[in-house]
């Protein structure tokens, strides 16, 4: 899937020529609305200083796959999302033939002898019958797109293996086309959850970095940036209470784009302040707790002893 950058974004950073600071990063995430720790920031950094590809790993919900949105924002670039999933095989991630129009344009040439079986082959597996997938589509970007390699760790080890031959040259062979080579080389980001191991091979090819759930200090900036017309006292209070729930025993830790919904739905209720009607805030919280075994568990007694830290 790709994914293009609209006329409003532009490159904050990376200028031929001129070496690229932390701080610059950080500036240029927050600009497109993700507010990204020091750490986060030496990692694009080294990433585009040693054009590596960027392996992120941590909790679903810490916000690693909006790094790669955040990336291509910032480029002004587009992003390509290969979204990795169980039985996930080189025809669905590469390319594969169109069959069907193939079929027809055989049907077309019924009855004609116009052109010579090898004329006819030649056509039929021309550029016009190819359609691409993520991983050639990312290659053949004319700039410098931002290839998501979404959780990575759902997808077989063999087809990892095949994922490192693509990341080591950046090339592709297409037995009917021959040897297709990048035009320009892709910002790489691969996101896993942590349900598999991965390779030491996949890991000795990328840069890494372990993407914690913010602190209530990042995440109270956050929701001020992405929603501006919450105050700062609310913002603080959403994210302390949010932080006290995530260390509660949950079967699906609330992550960040969850914090977003409930601060959004607390606006639209016209809350102020989070103890002003508790009972308000105890239906709200289907925004954050996604699953029937945890809305039994979290009952008002759990919420009024989590809502005592924030007062």
């Amino acid at each position: 899937m790709i994914h293009g950058a609209s006329g409003k974004q532009r490159r904050h950073w990376g200028c031929k020529g001129r070496a690229v600071d932390r701080a610059e990063i950080a500036t240029g995430f927050a600009a497109v609305g993700y507010i990204a720790d020091r750490d986060l920031a030496t990692a694009i950094m080294l990433m585009d200083m040693l054009g590596r590809p960027l392996l992120l790993e941590g909790a679903a919900g810490v916000g690693k796959t909006a790094v790669a949105t955040a990336l291509a924002a910032c480029h002004g670039s587009n992003l390509i999302r290969l979204q990795c999933y169980e039985g996930l095989d080189q025809a669905a991630a590469l390319y594969e033939w169109n069959y069907q129009r193939q079929l027809l344009a055989i049907k077309a040439r019924e009855g004609r002898d116009d052109a010579s079986a090898a004329e006819i082959e030649e056509d039929l597996f021309s550029e016009r019958y190819l359609l691409q997938r993520p991983l050639l589509a990312a290659i053949r970007e004319p700039t410098k797109a931002v290839l998501l390699i979404d959780e990575i760790d759902r997808a077989d080890e063999e087809f990892e293996a095949f994922l490192l031959e693509i990341l080591s040259d950046f090339q592709v062979s297409i037995p009917e086309l021959g040897t297709i080579k990048a035009r320009s080389i892709p910002r790489v980001i691969l996101t896993s959850n942590g349900t598999r191991e991965l390779s030491d091979a996949l890991r000795r090819r990328c840069l890494y970095h372990y993407v914690e759930f913010p602190d209530i200090e990042r995440e109270a900036a956050i929701l001020r940036s992405r929603l501006p017309a919450l105050g700062i006292d609310l913002a603080g209070q959403v994210a302390t209470l949010v932080a006290a729930i995530r260390r509660e025993d949950l079967r699906k830790t609330p992550g960040v784009a969850e914090s977003l919904d409930w601060a959004a739905a607390l606006l639209g209720l016209g809350v102020g302040h989070l103890a002003s009607d508790p009972e308000l805030l105890f239906d709200s919280l289907i925004c954050l707790l996604k699953t029937q075994e945890d809305r039994a568990r979290f009952d008002r007694t759990t919420l009024s002893r989590l809502l005592a830290q924030v007062a």
